[in-house]
């Protein structure tokens, strides 16, 4: 007796444990903590930061491009023109012109001027003649700059292009925000609706081991037949079945909405289901849709895009200019016939490429049409997306009313069963049957409320503003269901 009581006192005490990690958690506080710490809006945040910075880089575009390099190089020789082979031929002439001079001069004249020629010539014919134009080593470090002056559009067309894919990076963010605010009504209101089945549940297998306590109690008395109180007992089982299937539905949910939030922990909503008393008109959420879906703005982006693409293929068709300019900072004994810097401007024109550019182009118009042609339909998918959900939106409010009604029948006609079931004038068959319509009533308001909610955040996703869904459920004109509300 001692043990057991120590394993009872020990599971006491491990329940309240579990109880107190349990943390309260408002709508708000989950929407707060999804949108910080999901990994699908940090994914979002670095697709929008390649953006920005393919956009910076696209507008270096129009920048100078400014080079440096540098190089050494050893020839095999030097670079020469070899003149030696001339000397003969001089020396002769030299020779031709004295021995004609000889027959004109006497030789006292003559005679200094060949000793003069001689000592002129004879140092100058044994030089070597041939002219270095380049040593057999050099080594330079230079630069170059280059500035585009006309590209055809070229540039404006991927500069437009980048400003484009930013904004579709940031409406594909908002797509993906509104996405996860869809998701955590999902999982935030099913984790209320799990948990408070489970109390019907446990309201249900309660009410059944009373009715199974008074079941017994009649048949010691001989008021009722061994198989009413087998068909208590029968239903008590499955009432306990059901309750345990409740509990580890609201366990999955646990870890969905815990997996949405990127937390870990067990939380427990305190923000009740609602239903709204009255909704704007469909017209004006198909007007928003068409201004704010971040898909349909996605696609008129992508139009745009398409239509850059038109510009782009059209500036092949014009002349691409560009100036240049370079120089040599220093040099190692980099030959002087090579000039230290040149500038100039450069002019190419593409005359003909197999038709390619015209193929290219027309293609470009075709992708444009295509894009437009889709534009239209998803414009038309998301208006019926609309007007779909927004009369299912109607269809769960008026159904609200209907099961009130029902829901006020089964609580009495409950009452009138037990209250006969006691004094033998009803077969527990009877009081278990309204037991459990009661309950179904139960759940089933629940399940109207969960699916009202998620419905309005997909419609209100639909439409391009899911941030007005914790608004509308601050707002007076909600409804609150809970299951234990009279």
């Amino acid at each position: 007796m001692k043990k057991k009581g120590l394993i009872v006192a020990f599971l006491a005490l491990s329940i309240a444990a579990s109880a107190q990690d349990e943390r309260a958690l408002s709508f708000d506080q989950a929407l707060q903590l999804t949108l910080e710490q999901n990994p699908t809006m940090a994914a979002s945040a670095y697709e929008e930061r390649a953006a920005e910075l393919e956009k910076a880089a696209a507008v270096g575009l129009r920048m100078p491009k400014i080079n440096v390099a540098g190089g050494y190089a050893h020839l095999g020789n030097d670079m020469q023109i070899d003149l030696n082979g001339y000397k003969g031929p001089i020396q002769n002439g030299v020779n031709g012109v004295l021995d004609g001079l000889g027959q004109i001069l006497p030789g006292s004249v003559l005679g200094p001027i060949v000793s003069q020629v001689q000592g002129v010539m004879t140092p100058l014919l044994g030089a070597n003649w041939a002219l270095t134009l380049q040593k057999q080593d050099l080594a330079f470090v230079g630069g170059t700059v280059t500035l585009p002056i006309f590209l055809g559009g070229k540039i404006n067309a991927a500069n437009r292009a980048a400003r484009i894919n930013l904004a579709t990076a940031r409406k594909q963010g908002e797509q993906n925000r509104n996405g996860l605010v869809s998701e955590l009504v999902e999982r935030y209101y099913g984790l209320a609706l799990a948990m408070q089945v489970v109390e019907v549940r446990r309201q249900v297998a309660d009410a059944m081991k009373i009715h199974l306590k008074d079941a017994e109690a009649l048949e010691a008395n001989g008021m009722i037949a061994k198989g009413e109180k087998l068909y208590v007992e029968v239903m008590m089982a499955e009432a306990e079945r059901e309750l345990f299937a409740a509990e580890q539905q609201v366990a999955t949910l646990r870890s969905a909405l815990a997996n949405t939030m990127n937390e870990t922990g067990e939380f427990v909503p305190v923000s009740s289901m609602f239903v709204l008393h009255a909704l704007e008109e469909l017209s004006w959420f198909q007007t928003t849709a068409e201004q704010s879906n971040p898909l349909l703005q996605q696609v008129a982006l992508k139009r745009d895009l398409a239509k850059q693409g038109v510009n782009l293929q059209r500036s092949e068709f014009f002349p691409q200019v560009a100036a240049t300019g370079g120089g040599m900072f220093c040099n190692y004994q980099v030959t002087d016939l090579v000039p230290r810097w040149a500038v100039g401007v450069g002019v190419s024109i593409n005359i003909f490429d197999g038709t390619n550019r015209e193929h290219k182009f027309a293609a470009a118009k075709s992708t444009v049409r295509q894009v437009e042609a889709l534009q239209t339909k998803a414009i038309s998918d998301v208006g019926v997306l609309v007007e779909k959900l927004y009369n299912q939106l109607a269809t769960y409010q008026n159904q609200i009313a209907s099961i009130e009604t029902s829901m006020a029948f089964a609580k009495e006609y409950l009452r009138i069963k037990n209250a006969s079931f006691k004094e033998g004038m009803a077969s527990a068959v009877d009081v278990i049957d309204a037991e459990l319509n009661l309950s179904k009533i139960k759940i089933e308001r629940l399940q109207n409320a969960f699916n009202y909610d998620v419905t309005l955040s997909q419609l209100l996703e639909a439409a391009g503003i899911s941030e007005q869904f914790a608004v509308y459920a601050r707002s007076g004109n909600a409804d609150h269901i809970r299951f234990d509300q009279e």
